[in-house]
């Protein structure tokens, strides 16, 4: 099974067409550049091509198929006729797309999975790939309760990383740090659909109004255990288009972004410096808190970044943020009285939403970034005013890039003390040392670490 001919790109774009077209087109095109997932399926959410039905189709697909790879590569390998690592990119992720909604959609016909899969192959590469990429999957249709994956007991680490794919290199990690009971519930809540969290914007709305248009709209959702003016809800079509949300009613947020805002409790009237700042989710919380008065300066390294701050602002009515271009290792710039260190890291705490992460990453990037860490907080801490407040936060869930990483720091400045993040925070989510740590699979929300330290005066 060859590459094929090489097409136009018009010509390319007419195959790619319906929810499972779409999604091999978005999986090709992940595997093949550095394009995030996130990101490709937002651009084909906003198309007019597909009706809300099956753009809610395309996007469950791409995302499983992702969060699933290994357990689904496994099995294919086992049917594929020669070697399916090896086998054309788009023969491999269209037979990843339907053998996904063979395992875990109940609501789609196996027989349709399969017939849109070999039409599409058809279209793409002519009957006679069709015809093998059919057995194939009619193999897997008759074979499907005698599936074998991994034996636990030959080999544990195997197992879980086929069985709840994920990289064997986290998977041992994990069990080496909690154990293979509790690894086992981690890896398992990195594979659930997350649910979607509102962070509601009380500079526009009043909470309680927000919540009674939700009703109106009959959108389930559930107050946040944890955080005042956040909201869970299980879906919401098209919310990117959505009149509440043009209106900047609320910012999509997890709670753990809020956490780390809630900790540095920035004060209307203050300069505050937020060193990491793009999306923006976190900047413009700050304002909502500093209702608008005061300073927030929001650097970023990349200024096409800092058009997403400006643009959530925009639409937030957030007036108090000027925005900067620099590298926050390297930036200078007049003290804050708050600082906010949200560090770039592995974002290993949050492969439930991003499960394209999960492929990306190698265990050498954390070293890496660590050192990247290391130098945005040492530069940090000298923007600090005396008697200021500096708060790191990641969205991983790994000690060096998190309580090492702090412990290092504050070896060599002595000038900062952790301040007990339960003044701030709820205290189930504070860990006995005083800093922010919270995990999937014990949560409900994205992993994450945060925590405070106060300069001397």
């Amino acid at each position: 099974m060859n590459e094929p001919e090489i097409q136009t790109s018009e010509e390319r774009e007419r195959l790619y067409t319906g929810p499972r077209g779409t999604a091999v087109k978005i999986l090709n095109r992940v595997e093949r550049s550095d394009a995030y997932l996130d990101r490709l399926v937002e651009s084909e959410l906003r198309s007019q091509d597909m009706n809300e039905l099956d753009k809610g189709l395309m996007s469950e697909i791409v995302t499983g198929t992702i969060r699933w790879r290994a357990k689904l590569d496994w099995v294919l390998t086992g049917f594929f006729h020669g070697n399916f690592t090896k086998a054309e990119t788009n023969i491999r992720n269209a037979l990843r797309v339907a053998l996904y909604q063979i395992l875990f959609l109940d609501r789609v016909p196996h027989s349709a999975a399969v017939n849109e899969t070999v039409e599409f192959i058809k279209r793409l590469r002519g009957q006679k790939v069709a015809d093998l990429v059919n057995a194939v999957l009619r193999n897997i249709l008759r074979n499907l309760e005698n599936i074998r994956y991994p034996d636990s007991n030959e080999n544990r680490i195997q197992h879980l990383a086929v069985v709840e794919s994920h990289p064997q290199w986290m998977v041992q990690r994990w069990v080496d740090r909690f154990g293979l009971d509790e690894a086992r519930q981690l890896l398992s809540a990195n594979n659930r659909r997350p649910d979607l969290t509102l962070r509601v914007n009380r500079l526009k709305i009043d909470f309680n109004y927000f919540l009674s248009k939700l009703e109106s709209h009959q959108i389930q959702f559930t107050r946040s255990a944890f955080l005042d003016f956040f909201v869970r809800v299980k879906h919401m079509t098209g919310i990117g288009g959505s009149e509440m949300y043009r209106q900047g009613f609320f910012v999509v947020q997890d709670e753990s972004a809020g956490l780390a805002v809630q900790l540095l409790d920035p004060q209307p009237g203050e300069r505050v410096l937020d060193l990491c700042a793009a999306p923006g989710g976190k900047t413009t919380m700050i304002g909502e808190l500093m209702k608008n008065l005061g300073e927030i300066l929001a650097v970023d390294r990349y200024e096409t970044r800092l058009h997403l701050v400006k643009s959530a602002c925009q639409r937030l009515g957030i007036a108090n943020v000027h925005t900067m271009a620099a590298d926050a290792a390297e930036l200078s710039t007049a003290p804050g009285d708050r600082v906010l260190v949200d560090a770039p890291c592995s974002g290993l705490g949050v492969l439930a939403k991003k499960p394209d992460a999960k492929w990306r990453r190698e265990p050498e990037d954390i070293p890496t970034l660590v050192n990247v860490q290391h130098a945005i907080l040492t530069n940090a801490a000298a923007l600090v005013r005396p008697g200021g407040v500096l708060v790191y936060s990641t969205c991983t869930t790994e000690p060096e890039e998190n309580l090492e990483l702090i412990r290092e720091f504050l070896a060599s400045h002595s000038e900062f003390l952790i301040e007990p993040a339960d003044r701030f925070v709820n205290p189930q989510l504070v860990h006995p040392e005083g800093y922010v740590e919270t995990f999937p699979h014990r949560h409900g929300m994205d992993g994450a670490f945060a925590m405070r330290l106060k300069k001397s005066a």
